[in-house]
């Protein structure tokens, strides 16, 4: 098969997006079991924070910018597959922790299989599908952060109920192994820069890949790019401290066991937001046709309109209104994604996408991934000699609603500069490949 075909196009990305699912469930997986975890290994909140947060997201970004470069260099898809099956064993053996530090350990283990994962596949998509369908397909693999959640949750109440919290880790873990066989034997590297009508690479003719340092100064550069990753990361912030926190707070706050709150979360940060992803996704390549801003303008839009509601979510003194109030901040959480990860590969050249998207994810998941369900757990803990339970809906009211108004607030910056960055970025490969033609006719 060949890339010529729009059904292995279609097949590569359902796999690729199935990867990504199975990320998420093995990430958030952690979130519904915090409860039964905290009392078997007698943890605190801070040690979960750092657990399900900090420490991951460290491992994660820090390793995923040399495991980017190495995607920019080889085969992404031989990196996408070991990524796969290393997170997925390492998702097993945290079904055997004992305790807090080799609980931790198990985690840095699955961030460090998880870190090779996203930006080889976002490569990989764009050498696949042309520009202007760029960000449908990229919505299409965000996606799989919602049915992840939507699995994690579910599964893992259920599963919790059922078997308990370490067979429910051997369960989830152990699928992830078969799909990365699947992924090496009958996914082809795609050509470097096929989507735009160019084989080989893009930036330069003797396809070498440009120093990392080169990459960060570019992007840095460019004040739609600043502006952009740090609202994600602000959004991101917002998202990982309701998916981390929002059942231990279901639980503390209204009593609800594992199987009934994975079930309800199933339904609004899975599904839900499955549907605000995509939406989102399609409305901005569609939007963008008239006026590139879009890629920013859509989830800043979204965002700034559930700033409110997640104010309301953690103020609501019931269940019913609070499950209300948070319905369309869970369909809008990860909107953000697709349409950013399309305009950053648009501000860089094909052999720098895998980079560029680590770095974005750096930025992204130490802002969000990294200090979110810390500091909801660290603030948590200095609230509840006042606050007792309470002290949970309190940290993640005062810290869910500053972040998400944050964020909407650099989306909207972003799209002020995103036109001139855009025609920067294309003068500025026009120059470096005028450059490698002159070096090759020497």
């Amino acid at each position: 098969m060949n890339y010529n075909n729009k059904h292995y196009r279609y097949y590569v990305l359902g796999l690729l997006t199935i990867g990504y699912v199975f990320s998420f469930i093995d990430r958030q997986i952690l979130a519904i079991l915090q409860e039964p975890i905290k009392l078997e290994l007698g943890l605190s909140d801070s040690q979960l924070g750092l657990i399900s947060g900090f420490s991951f997201a460290l491992f994660y970004v820090v390793l995923g910018l040399p495991i980017a470069r190495w995607a920019d260099k080889g085969s992404r898809r031989g990196i996408v597959a070991l990524a796969v099956g290393v997170w997925s064993l390492m998702t097993v053996f945290c079904g055997m922790a004992q305790n807090f530090w080799q609980m931790l350990l198990a985690r840095i283990g699955v961030a460090a299989g998880e870190a090779g994962g996203s930006p080889p596949s976002h490569s990989l998509i764009s050498d696949i599908f042309a520009p202007e369908k760029r960000a449908t397909a990229l919505g299409v693999y965000s996606i799989g952060v919602n049915v992840g959640i939507l699995f994690g949750f579910l599964a893992g109440g259920w599963l919790n109920h059922l078997y308990g919290w370490r067979m429910t880790f051997f369960i989830v873990g152990v699928p992830g192994i078969a799909l990365a066989l699947l992924m090496r034997y009958t996914i082809r590297e795609p050509e470097r820069g096929f989507s735009e009508g160019r084989s080989g690479d893009s930036f330069v003719t003797d396809k070498a890949a440009p120093p990392m340092m080169a990459v960060v100064r570019h992007l840095i550069s460019m004040p739609s790019f600043r502006h952009l990753a740090v609202g994600s990361g602000l959004a991101a912030f917002a998202g990982y401290a309701a998916a981390n926190w929002m059942p231990s707070f279901l639980m503390r706050s209204y009593q609800l066991d594992s199987a009934d709150i994975g079930t309800w979360l199933a339904l609004f940060a899975g599904l839900g937001g499955a549907i605000g992803t995509f939406s989102g996704s399609w409305l901005a390549d569609r939007l963008s046709v008239r006026d590139i801003r879009w890629y920013a303008w859509t989830p800043a839009v979204a965002l700034a309109l559930a700033t409110p509601l997640v104010f309301l979510t953690f103020w609501a003194g019931s269940f019913e209104a609070t499950m209300a109030a948070h319905l369309f901040p869970a369909c809008v959480t990860t909107l953000y994604l697709a349409p950013v990860i399309a305009v950053t590969h648009r501000l860089v050249e094909n052999r720098m996408r895998a980079l560029a998207s680590a770095i974005l994810f750096l930025v992204l998941n130490i802002i969000g991934l990294g200090l979110g369900p810390l500091m909801v757990g660290m603030l948590s803990d200095a609230l509840s000699a006042s606050l007792g339970v309470e002290s949970l809906r309190q940290s993640l009211l005062i810290l869910g609603t500053l972040a998400t108004c944050w964020s909407a607030l650099h989306f909207f910056l972003g799209a002020r500069h995103l036109k001139s960055d855009l025609a920067r970025a294309a003068v500025a490969a026009e120059e470096r490949q005028a450059q490698a033609q002159r070096y090759a006719n020497a």
